[in-house]
């Protein structure tokens, strides 16, 4: 199987996070940028500063490459102002996908109002720009009942208020890939939090991100029903190899 139009290449380090300077760091974006291009993958995954200069890869290229970025990254606890804010100005550089971090903590407490606004108000935003719209929800945060029911929140807000036609540019996703788990146990996606998405997102489409480590893993995630995998070693799992990566 040619796994290669499932997976969204992944490249969300920070320069202090990678142990570089801005100049190094912003040279392994590109040299992403360039492998996603070569390879032709469906998307890179990128941080919102990077999307400009991605762009003006991409269309000098003339590649079919999508860009996606991150948005209110990786806490997803800021305002709703604050992430529109953000989403537009993604909009404005370029990017074809928003991955939006849920404000899964102010879930957890019960502050459904809010909630329910931003996945309303950010997905109306995307869709009206004609771009794909994901919402990470960060499986590791949560138990299997927050799980079921975030999913199924986000389900129901698609189908309240956008016509089915929309239903497929809106995704659910598994994980930012960065939040840190007691004793290091999984922080993305794994088969069993990846079932309960399917079942309770249906009919919108769910993104596998963190932990799909290789070509086996992630040709079973898409035989179960996977429509996009995030990773940051998209070409050694595309070729058969095993990520050594974090996400």
């Amino acid at each position: 199987m040619n796994i290669k139009q499932y997976l969204d290449s992944t490249y969300l380090k920070t320069a202090e996070q990678a142990g570089l300077s801005e100049v190094e760091n912003k040279k392994v974006v590109q040299q992403f940028i360039q492998e996603a291009m070569d390879e032709q993958f469906k998307l890179i995954m990128i941080r919102p500063e990077m999307v400009p200069s991605a762009k003006e890869m991409i269309v000098e290229s003339k590649s079919k490459v999508h860009i996606g970025t991150v948005i209110d990254f990786p806490l997803g606890q800021s305002s709703l102002e604050e992430k529109l804010k953000e989403a537009n100005q993604a909009i404005l550089d370029g990017a074809d996908d928003l991955d939006f971090v849920c404000n899964y903590e102010a879930f957890k407490d019960g502050n459904l109002a809010l909630v329910k606004e931003e996945l309303l108000e950010c997905t109306k935003l995307g869709l009206e720009h004609h771009k794909i719209v994901k919402w990470i929800i960060e499986v590791a945060a949560l138990n299997h009942q927050q799980i079921v029911q975030l999913s199924a929140l986000i389900k129901n807000i698609v189908m309240s208020n956008f016509k089915e036609e929309f239903y497929s540019s809106v995704f659910v996703k598994s994980s930012t890939g960065f939040y840190k788990t007691i004793n290091n146990e999984p922080n993305g996606a794994t088969i069993p939090t990846i079932i309960m998405m399917l079942e309770n997102a249906c009919p919108l489409p769910i993104k596998a991100a963190g932990g799909v480590r290789t070509y086996e893993e992630a040709v079973q995630m898409i035989k179960l029903g996977v429509k996009r995998i995030g990773t940051s070693s998209a070409k050694a799992i595309a070729n058969g190899g095993v990520s050594n990566k974090e996400y």
